[in-house]
């Protein structure tokens, strides 16, 4: 609330800024204004109307609602499979990764910068109204970076708990997920380094894979280890699966595909019911 507070107030000034420099070069006649001299009313318009559309849907509960209106029914036999996630998740269903399971009933919905709180309230719209047999879930990255605010490992916890609560209450198998790991070889298009671990620090991210995996063992779920196969020698995501240093790359997918596709034959249909 108080980010579109201070973007309002932001507008407001460089709307006040264009409108003089308007009325000056109006009574002077003098052509000194260029189209690019308010650009920066278009970006803080842009980002105004992002904070309203949060405040408006925080989960963003209208991303998949057309998507997940036109889903059949699950067929008998269906082997359906929701991936609930962010933007890594949100991303893989792009070409240009190659490929989102081709041929299976796998159905992709991450959303990109979302946290754990706003994948539990979007769980029921985009994960149990589906009907699939199981739910990946990967999570978590986006909370320790703070996307929406401070919030604890413990809440973390919680939210990835909850999620699975409810998986299991409408008998969908549950894979959780490690976090993956992130580095500091990314460039970005200026070619500037990117450090990822400033906001995402790799302790955190190390604390929260071992309750992850415990969480997983205790309650019968399947723990989907993305990050021993991601880390180099270092600790960080390896230089060839990222460009920026924290979502894959093709070459990343490709390794992710695999162990996602055994965890997902590793759900055991009997603790769905537990």
């Amino acid at each position: 609330m108080k980010a579109a507070f201070k973007l309002g107030g932001r507008l407001v000034a460089v709307l006040a800024v264009c409108a003089n420099a308007f009325f000056a070069q109006a009574q002077t006649q003098a052509p000194s204004m260029t189209a690019g001299d308010c650009a920066e009313l278009a970006e803080a318009k842009a980002r105004l109307e992002a904070q309203q559309k949060r405040l408006n849907d925080w989960p963003d509960l209208a991303r998949y609602r057309d998507a997940n209106a036109k889903v059949a029914a699950r067929a008998e036999g269906e082997q359906r499979v929701v991936f609930m996630g962010d933007s890594i998740t949100d991303m893989w269903v792009l070409p240009r990764f190659g490929g989102f399971f081709p041929g299976k009933p796998y159905i992709g919905r991450g959303i990109s910068g979302q946290t754990t709180p706003q994948m539990l309230l979007r769980f029921r719209t985009d994960v149990i109204a589906l009907q699939p047999k199981v739910v990946v879930i990967l999570a978590g990255t986006n909370d320790i970076a703070g996307n929406t605010g401070p919030i604890s490992l413990e809440e973390t916890e919680g939210n990835l708990a909850s999620m699975a609560e409810l998986a299991r209450a409408n008998s969908i198998r549950v894979v959780l997920s490690s976090v993956m790991p992130v580095s500091n070889y990314g460039r970005d298009h200026d070619g500037n380094t990117l450090d990822v671990r400033l906001k995402r620090p790799p302790e955190k991210i190390l604390a929260l894979n071992v309750w992850i995996k415990k969480y997983a063992e205790e309650n019968g779920h399947v723990y989907l280890d993305y990050f021993s196969a991601m880390v180099d020698e270092h600790g960080l995501l390896k230089k060839g699966l990222s460009e920026d240093g924290l979502h894959p790359n093709s070459a990343g997918y490709a390794v992710m595909a695999p162990l996602a596709e055994q965890a997902i034959q590793a759900t055991p249909a009997g603790k769905a019911s537990k």
